[in-house]
């Protein structure tokens, strides 16, 4: 069942990052690793062609409090997002009885290879099962996509079935690698 997670108030730090919601003094940087052509097609956007989709996407990302900026503490820029979004396994009777959602990234390629999306995740599946309550975590990542897979493995989530997703804004069909992660078979709970 989906419930909703408002991040409004949430920070969290690893060794190297802060997470925490956005604010609209963000928006340059967000332009500038979202429209690097290569970062959003990886999670199925088309690259921001100009600042105005930068700052139309950031105020989705203010109004629905359920995306998270990620800040690298070497330079307190903004690096990337992560997400908190309505699942699929919302729709699959097998988890109608289950508390979760799916976590979604986007990292600036500049950052790309230096762990830093495990690092975030972990830290996401732990406030998720910790302070949020969740009973499952859920997770995808296109098939070309070996950057995002090697993050989902680091994290310890089950491949639980491939797919097909329509990408509207690319319009493109695309293989979905779908997977799950249950609190109890964490290591963070």
């Amino acid at each position: 069942m989906d419930v909703q997670i408002d991040i409004t108030n949430t920070k969290i730090e690893t060794q190297r990052l802060i997470l925490r919601s956005w604010a609209e003094s963000d928006v340059n940087d967000f332009y500038e690793y979202a429209s690097v052509e290569g970062v959003g097609e990886m999670a199925g956007w088309k690259h921001h062609d100009s600042i105005e989709v930068s700052k139309k996407i950031l105020q989705s990302f203010m109004s629905e409090k359920n995306v998270f900026a990620i800040i690298y503490k070497g330079n307190d820029k903004v690096v990337g997002s992560l997400g908190l979004h309505y699942s699929w396994a919302n729709d699959d009777s097998k988890y109608s009885t289950l508390k979760l959602k799916e976590i979604g990234y986007v990292l600036s390629k500049t950052y790309w290879g230096q762990g830093l999306m495990p690092e975030a995740v972990k830290e996401i599946i732990k406030f998720c099962f910790n302070k949020c309550g969740l009973d499952a975590l859920t997770i995808g990542h296109f098939s070309n996509n070996d950057q995002s897979k090697r993050v989902i493995e680091k994290c310890g989530f089950e491949f639980v079935k491939q797919s097909e997703y329509y990408a509207k804004q690319l319009q493109q069909n695309f293989v979905d690698m779908k997977y799950i992660l249950y609190r109890q078979s964490s290591n963070t709970a």
